[in-house]
């Protein structure tokens, strides 16, 4: 009989502010070890006889009736290739019930292109309803209806008044059919006019962009969102919040978007999340308590933040900028902003120094995301090489690394992820068996985005067909995979036993070319599959 397993969670919880901290939902049982002022440690252990294949969840509250927030500073590892101090700013607020939060005024931006047919857009009807329902009779809305086109529900912003929203949704069931292509300036640049003289001083100009696709001008869009944050007033410059629906569309585009436009960012990689994801966000941004948010003076030499762009102080989400930086950090940091009572908000956030966490650890992530959407944006290389750093040194993947996993042997270290355009160094280096078991870990990106699905109007939920694997293929996938689009030069020399004479003496001479480059060698160590044999 085979000894029972041991499953075994720990988790410690600093919530950055001396109040009580308790649990709120967790998937598994956890009990409590350490409780604290702010802390709280919880453990879970378990005899099973198979691994669980549940994932873990779990939140907490923190009693608070005001707003609350710190300063974590804490200085980068012995072996950090970027060494500037790291930091992050927090600022949260309990969920007072007699909070003020500013009106709306809200454009949706909704993509009917013929690839939302079907369950994306009925389940983002829904999820637009069931928001146009959380609308207050002293906000304003409006909504566009895109795709090589774009049609309006009302020529001017409508006050949400119930016989409004009840014209509303029936203009929303009647109109929003899935046909056509992908534009997306023309309907942006409309929902900017409508908001540019129709927003109260005490309201907050809220665009809710919703699309599955890749447009060929994105830069051009968020260089437009751009000018129009730099040349209007803070105050009155519309927030943009995006939606991605699918993997087809370019999530790092509307990233992009929101973090220029100070909005926020969502997407659903499946279509039943549709209607939650895009709820949640809504809550998000019509809750704001804090708008126009700045620092005061750090007097530091560098600073580097992420977002770039400070959004808004919202009741249903922490706000939360982290960076790098370089010089002497100020012991406390001053934050000001705007009530919704038009009142000005100050604090003084207390610098304290984190020795409980690896602050690298917990943001690298969320840093390289915000890169990675910068080097698209500016189409930079430095920034590309920066992120593929960040991805080796914390063993996150990226859109320029790759994710290798090799059987591990007593005593041997198992291998870094690989970056892609070092790939043959990083085996030569390792030397790896043949005989050794190798993964290449595919589907760990989002990438940039599919124009051709999106032209072609494919579904989000239609994956991209397989070729057949034949020896061409086998060698393809198993071979180089996604270090480059060739297959191994040994495979090619092998399939051309069964071409004709031309085709072998055209191919032979051009991995006999290759080899010059040590093409062949690079073969050997990383191929897995049969023409070594």
């Amino acid at each position: 009989m085979k000894a029972p397993l041991k499953e075994r969670i720990l988790l410690k919880v600093n919530s950055g502010v001396a109040r009580e901290v308790s649990c709120n939902i967790s998937s598994h049982p956890l009990k409590v070890q350490v409780r604290e002022a702010g802390k709280l440690s919880l453990s879970y252990e378990a005899e099973v006889k198979v691994w669980s294949s549940m994932d873990f969840s779990f939140s907490y509250i923190v009693s608070l009736t005001d707003i609350v927030g710190g300063v974590l500073l804490q200085s980068p590892f012995l072996r950090d290739f970027d060494e500037r101090d790291i930091f992050c700013f927090y600022l949260y607020t309990g969920k007072s019930h007699d909070r003020k939060v500013f009106r709306e005024s809200v454009v949706f931006l909704v993509d009917i292109s013929g690839s939302m047919k079907g369950s994306p857009l009925e389940n983002t009807k829904n999820a637009l309803i069931a928001s146009l329902s959380h609308l207050n009779a002293q906000d304003a809305f409006n909504i566009i209806a895109f795709n090589g086109e774009f049609n309006l529900f009302s020529p001017s912003m409508e006050p949400a008044t119930v016989e409004a929203l009840l014209n509303a949704t029936k203009w929303v069931e009647a109109t929003l059919i899935a046909n056509g292509g992908t534009n997306i300036l023309n309907p942006l640049t409309q929902a900017m006019k409508l908001l540019q003289n129709s927003t109260a001083s005490d309201s907050i100009p809220l665009i809710f962009l919703i699309t599955d696709g890749t447009v060929e001008n994105e830069r051009q869009i968020c260089n437009f969102v751009k000018s129009c944050v730099s040349n209007g007033q803070s105050a009155c410059t519309p927030r943009l919040c995006t939606f991605g629906i699918g993997l087809y569309c370019n999530h790092y585009f509307l990233q992009m978007l929101a973090q220029i436009g100070r909005g926020h960012y969502d997407a659903a990689y499946d279509l039943d999340s549709i209607v939650f994801r895009m709820q949640r966000l809504f809550r998000t941004a019509s809750s704001v308590i804090v708008s126009d948010i700045t620092l005061g003076s750090l007097g530091l030499d560098s600073l580097e933040l992420f977002p770039s762009y400070i959004p808004d102080l919202s009741l249903e989400s922490p706000l939360m900028i982290s960076g790098r930086c370089n010089g002497t950090f100020p012991e406390s940091v001053k934050v000001s902003g705007t009530l919704a009572d038009m009142t000005k908000f100050e604090v003084d956030l207390t610098v304290q120094r984190e020795k409980d966490i690896q602050l690298t650890n917990v943001l690298a992530e969320r840093h390289m995301d915000f890169l990675t959407s910068q080097a698209w944006l500016l189409e930079s290389k430095e920034l590309v090489e920066k992120v593929s750093k960040m991805s080796i040194q914390h063993k996150i993947p990226s859109e320029y690394t790759c994710m290798m996993l090799v059987e591990n042997g007593v005593g041997k270290k198992a291998p870094e992820p690989v970056l892609i355009e070092r790939a043959y160094k990083k085996l030569t280096k390792q030397r790896l068996e043949r005989n050794t078991q190798k993964l290449f870990l595919g589907g760990m990106s989002i990438g940039f985005g599919n124009p051709k699905a999106t032209a072609d109007n494919v579904p989000p939920a239609i994956k991209e067909a397989k070729p057949s694997e034949g020896l061409l293929e086998k060698a393809t996938s198993n071979c180089c995979g996604r270090l480059a689009d060739n297959c191994c030069g040994m495979c090619l020399l092998q399939t051309c036993r069964f071409a004709n004479d031309q085709c072998t003496v055209v191919c032979t001479q051009l991995c006999a070319a290759l080899a010059c480059f040590e093409l062949i060698n690079c073969c050997i160590e990383i191929c897995d599959c049969d023409c070594l044999q």
